[in-house]
């Protein structure tokens, strides 16, 4: 296994500059934003596509330090029932899975969208209750004509470009949440779709992220490491669906840590184990979202937080049976 950085963390600061600081840190991979929500800082993938000499320098950037490319992110909302939003971000996921067979990596990351509840809808309706009735009558339209059309096609796209992982990160708000819908929606269009497998948008959920990992097993393609703290106080009050502010983070019934602030040591060497159980080798990417500490602080704490529970070295071959 191996620990890397979510490059957008370092929006500000040039490609190079960015790379230079996860190399600092020890890391040993960068995922790298190609637009959408995570925004394209760093990496713009129609400029780069028209150039294949700035393509080289990319990826020459990268592995001049000694680092990976993880994944190419792209975070978005292709099945936004406004047409503008869903054709920009079906835009930048096709040239991201472009860049991505450029580059030799097989893999992207992002959501798996939400549609609206109707073809006049404005707005994406993610529904959490099968009652009143029209609430599953929603679902099921959104499945049928939707979200199962849109992804076939997208994964035969990838297919067609050596891109053998769409990893989708489980997030409330989108069709694919949980560990059900990532299969439901694996079953039903193919075996690219996987999990960028991100626990703490488990945590907030009630789901046993080691639980779902076991679940799970061959389809977790890459894995954030990022933590939830529930406060118990709010929540026993409330309960988990919250839409205040992330920054209200007093009075709400959960916020985002970094690694190790939410959970500890115990949670995080079960979590790598069972990584390992499941037969996942690849990186832990760091996503810095902790609105209490600072950039620095907050990745320099999760660094080391990981460097104490990685698991590196192969597989033992045991002596004792």
């Amino acid at each position: 296994m191996k620990i890397g950085v979510f490059l957008v963390l370092f929006g500000d600061k040039k490609f190079e500059e960015a790379l230079d600081k996860a190399k600092q840190l020890g890391l040993e991979t960068v995922e790298i934003g190609t637009g959408n929500y995570p925004g394209n800082s760093h990496c713009d993938p129609e400029k780069l596509l028209q150039n294949p000499d700035d393509i080289k320098r990319f990826k020459e950037a990268v592995e001049s330090r000694g680092l990976e490319i993880s994944g190419l992110s792209c975070h978005g909302n292709p099945l936004h029932p406004d047409k503008n939003v869903a054709n920009t971000h079906r835009d930048v996921q096709r040239k991201t899975i472009l860049l991505a067979e450029k580059l030799g990596i097989p893999r992207i990351i992002t959501f798996s969208g939400c549609p609206g509840d109707s073809e006049s809808a404005k707005y994406p309706n993610w529904v959490t209750c099968p009652w009143p009735d029209d609430f599953s009558q929603i679902i099921r339209w959104q499945w049928e004509e939707k979200v199962i059309p849109y992804w076939k096609e997208e994964v035969k796209f990838a297919r067609d470009h050596n891109v053998k992982e769409i990893c989708l990160e489980m997030h409330p708000g989108f069709v694919v949440y949980n560990p059900e819908t990532l299969l439901k929606l694996r079953d039903a269009v193919g075996k690219e779709i996987g999990a960028n497998f991100d626990p703490s948008h488990l945590f907030w959920q009630g789901i046993d992220p080691i639980a779902a990992l076991r679940k799970l097993q061959g389809t977790v393609y890459h894995v954030h490491a990022k933590d939830t703290k529930i406060d118990n106080y709010n929540t026993y009050i409330n309960g988990v669906l919250d839409t205040k502010s992330y920054l209200d983070e007093f009075n709400r019934s959960w916020i985002f840590r970094t690694v190790g602030y939410g959970h500890g040591a115990d949670f995080w060497n079960a979590f790598v184990s069972t990584l390992r159980l499941i037969g996942y080798d690849g990186t832990l990417s760091i996503e810095h979202e902790d609105s209490l500490m600072s950039t620095e602080e907050g990745l320099q704490k999760a660094v080391n937080f990981l460097k104490g529970v990685i698991i590196r070295q192969p597989k033992p071959k045991v002596w004792w049976t």
